[in-house]
């Protein structure tokens, strides 16, 4: 098949350019609606989201550039093996429930406005706090750094410009834009284009099954063709095959429940009944997601063989050069689409942002360096930090352009998973003490990174961080029932020998 990229004509770039200019009114109009000049109106919205809202932002930040880009890549790399995404995908909506309501309820007694200030009503441990903070922003420093790739991807693959010069200026535009209406609006303009961000989305991921189906014929036919090309994409798995199967159910179902945009959207849900009902909706969007990412992954594997692992992640814009002159309707829809692959990209980006720079000043300069800093002072300096991590991350998506975006996505979850007894076995166990849960959580961060280091970042097809979380748990619950009982409620703060600290809310 021949593989043509993209070419948008005038109209095409017109309707993409009246999509970007709506973000940046949303961000004005966000600007113009901000009740006061405070960490919780600025990153929380005041936590009035409602049912809609919340559903289409959990759903534009849970599935991004690498769900469009990510895993179409890897389904083309290992075939229908892959088709574990689509269970992991499921599993974290259940571990979203295992601790969501819990949570949210406490935050709403106590006012928390980053995932840390849970840990520091919980246990009380400046150093458990900080470390689970700096954890937290690297991880998603991670993340933030695969999306804005998947940005340059989707420019370098879409439109048929010198491939470097339009992949480092698709990484600087978007990256761009998303901080400037993220500073102007704060958490209403990212949830409010997070929503149509995520109807977008959901029109794009429709579009795209339509027109694949449209353009080369059934998945059985795609099927056929693979097992007479590479018979070895179709085998199911085998041992190691299953164990990460497994490995993956693990790592991503508790890893991403503990993304620290997600814990921030259960702050600010309105009341339990709207997060209750936004998970409840959110167990099915896999089906409608992960499975249309999945299908690409597999036509594009029979349609368009030979791809390298970097040409792999940018497989889907190959498709849809192969789809725009079908039709004058299948070329609207691969406009569409292209909106919704920069709507599921940015939306994400923008969260993860918008999280980082709550971190960085409540949690680090505020608890450390100034800690009776006004609001004014620190809402200056976390829209300072956005813009310094933009600058900074989108240097290195420019020198990282060859690394592939599941290897991203499997450094970020190593870490992340070990936050899980702080977070979520904490909410349930009232025994579970604090210097224990550090020791855990540093123990597992240096083994799950020195395997990485070492080159085993899965073993015998389980992840590194599992591994660490192993050790992580063991020294975290054995610890923590050799000691004293605690008397308290699991949902009131420890008493802790280190210094005084600012109460949860205060700054």
């Amino acid at each position: 098949m021949n593989r043509k990229t993209v070419i948008f004509d005038a109209a095409d770039l017109g309707f993409i350019a009246i999509y970007l200019l709506l973000l940046l009114v949303i961000g004005l109009i966000g600007w113009r609606s901000k009740k006061n000049n405070t960490l919780q109106d600025f990153y929380l919205g005041g936590r009035g989201t409602g049912i809609w809202v919340l559903l289409l932002t959990l759903y534009a930040t849970q599935y991004s550039g690498n769900t469009l880009f990510g895993f179409t890549g890897k389904t083309y790399r290992v075939g229908f093996a892959w088709t574990v995404s689509i269970q992991f995908m499921i599993t974290v909506i259940v571990v979203y429930l295992s601790f969501a309501p819990k949570l949210f309820a406490i935050s709403r007694r106590y006012n928390f406005v980053t995932p840390a200030d849970y840990l520091q009503h919980r246990f009380n441990h400046p150093k458990l706090s900080l470390i689970a903070s700096i954890v937290m922003i690297l991880a998603i420093g991670n993340f933030l750094l695969a999306q804005l790739m998947a940005m340059g991807k989707a420019v370098d693959g879409l439109f048929g410009a010198d491939s470097t010069l339009a992949y480092g200026g698709g990484v600087i535009f978007l990256a761009g834009l998303i901080v400037v209406y993220e500073s102007l609006g704060g958490f209403r303009a990212v949830a409010w284009t997070d929503a149509i961000q995520g109807s977008i989305l959901f029109l794009g991921f429709a579009s795209l099954l339509f027109l694949v189906f449209q353009q080369f014929g059934s998945l059985e036919s795609a099927t056929n063709l693979i097992a007479q090309q590479s018979p070895k994409h179709l085998d199911p798995p085998d041992a190691q095959g299953i164990r990460e199967w497994v490995s993956y159910l693990v790592i991503v179902g508790v890893g991403c429940a503990l993304y620290p945009q997600a814990i921030q959207r259960i702050y600010c849900a309105r009341n339990a009944k709207t997060l209750r009902i936004s998970l409840m909706w959110m167990a099915f969007l896999p089906l409608v997601t992960t499975l249309v990412s999945l299908i690409a992954g597999v036509m594009g594997r029979a349609y368009l063989p030979g791809l390298s692992s970097e040409q792999s992640d940018s497989m889907l814009t190959l498709l849809c050069g192969a789809i725009q002159d079908q039709s004058p309707i299948a070329h609207a829809l691969v406009v569409i689409l292209f909106a919704a692959i920069l709507a599921a990209m940015m939306s994400t980006a923008d969260s993860i942002l918008l999280s980082i720079s709550s971190m960085i000043t409540k949690d680090l300069f505020s608890r450390w360096l100034w800690r009776d800093a006004p609001e004014a002072v620190l809402m200056k300096v976390g829209k300072r930090c956005s813009w310094f991590l933009v600058a900074l991350l989108s240097v290195g998506a420019i020198l990282l352009k060859e690394t592939t975006l599941v290897s991203l996505l499997d450094r970020k979850l190593d870490l992340l998973v070990q936050l899980s007894p702080a977070f979520i076995l904490s909410l349930w166990w009232s025994r579970l003490r604090s210097r224990e849960v550090l020791c855990g959580l540093v123990a597992g961060i240096a083994l799950s990174l020195g395997m990485t280091i070492a080159g085993h970042g899965k073993l015998y097809g389980i992840h590194a961080g599992l591994y660490g979380l192993a050790i992580n748990l063991t020294i975290a619950v054995s610890g923590s029932w050799l000691r004293q009982p605690l008397t308290e409620n699991p949902a009131e703060p420890q008493q802790s020998n280190e210094e005084t600290i600012v109460k949860v809310g205060e700054t």
